[in-house]
């Protein structure tokens, strides 16, 4: 079997999101170098209740009972998260490396998860470790995330391969003439809008220079926002954007805003940093081992006056905004660009076949002639 006949799937969800978007670009960065193909696990839209919760399951069981019956695969590649999120997704893992016998990577996400494995259900711990045990590798999206989830596997069967984005898909304005602080993201309480929208309604009087404010997204508390823009002429609320015009506001940014409560590795924010902004966040997930005081300023979750303090220090020096942004995107650029991360997975890859391992050492050979 040669390289571009191995035959890796990817199962995912299609419902919108940061993990969505992984998926996609993944299977397109793949796509020219193996043979690849996706499985949605379906996913409900955004919504609540016991309705919306029944309607969920009965769409992952009808996917599970569908995914049988595909072509085998040489390697499965499933991503997951917490709670639901990994119920649904463990029959896969299972599945794949017991029925069909192919080596696994589980690719965990969410911004809860840590939460999650801390459980105190024996029951749930012993069928977490089974799920990763069955897995030949577990991706995490940082060295937090290995050090928590290898309280439920073996650290060696652990890689660190973080979120990636395309740095060329962004055109950064680094001269920083105008502040625009930007928050692309769900309007939901866990990413800290209501905390911002005080935030910023508290800038409003104590700073002197000129700045904008650009909020795009939807959620439940989109009109909290929308308040905000209709009280000062300076606050602009776009609503929901096309992925088009979310790179220019990014681009067009100073300072990303994403003062969220809970994260794994937001992408929001890694785009944030290859639209040249600099970064006000919080110290939670693995944003910490992304930013620091060259990057941005990290505060507490739900602590408005830090994070008031933080946006108005960043607000009143446009000469350090410039150099964080110009910093974030040299990191992007070295770090976390889809380029780097393809080359890495495939390398994960290519320590359960044989066939992908010999085909990338003969272009390493051929490469070095």
């Amino acid at each position: 079997m040669s390289a571009d006949s191995t035959r890796v799937l990817i199962v995912g969800t299609y419902g919108g999101g940061g993990v969505h978007q992984y998926v996609e670009e993944q299977h397109r960065r793949l796509s020219d170098r193996v043979s690849v193909s996706s499985y949605d696990m379906e996913m409900a839209p955004a919504g609540s209740g016991v309705g919306w919760f029944v309607y969920s399951v009965l769409l992952a069981l009808w996917a599970a009972i569908r995914f049988p019956f595909r072509r085998r695969p040489d390697l499965v590649h499933v991503h997951t998260s917490h709670r639901f999120s990994f119920y649904r997704s463990s029959f896969y893992v299972l599945f794949a490396a017991y029925v069909w016998n192919r080596p696994v990577v589980v690719h965990v996400h969410g911004s809860s998860f840590d939460e999650f494995v801390t459980t105190e259900s024996r029951v749930l711990a012993r069928y977490q470790s089974l799920v990763f045990d069955a897995s030949e590798r577990v991706v995490v999206l940082s060295a937090y995330w290995r050090d928590v989830v290898s309280t439920r596997t073996d650290e060696e069967s652990i890689h660190v391969l973080p979120n990636a984005v395309e740095p060329s898909s962004y055109d950064p304005e680094f001269e920083v003439d105008l502040p625009r602080l930007v928050f692309v993201s769900n309007m939901i309480e866990r990413k800290g809008v209501a905390e911002l929208v005080e935030a910023i309604d508290r800038l409003e009087s104590t700073v002197d220079r000129p700045f904008e404010v650009h909020f795009a997204g939807k959620g439940p508390l989109s009109s909290s926002v929308s308040d905000l823009a209709d009280a000062h002429e300076n606050v602009i609320y776009h609503g929901y954007v096309s992925e088009e015009r979310k790179r220019e506001l990014l681009s067009e940014g100073s300072i990303y805003v994403l003062p969220t409560y809970a994260e794994g590795l937001p992408i929001a924010m890694l785009e944030g940093m290859a639209g040249g902004n600099a970064i006000v966040s919080t110290d939670v997930g693995s944003i910490p081992e992304v930013i620091d005081d060259e990057h941005g300023r990290l505060v507490e979750p739900g602590d408005v006056d830090e994070l008031h303090d933080a946006l108005q220090s960043l607000v009143e020096s446009p000469e350090r905004v410039e150099q964080m942004g110009r910093q974030n995107r040299t990191q992007i650029e070295e770090q976390y660009s889809w380029e780097e991360i393809t080359d890495e997975l495939l390398e994960v890859y290519s320590r359960e076949l044989p066939e992908l391992r010999a085909h990338r050492a003969d272009r390493s050979t051929d490469a070095a002639v």
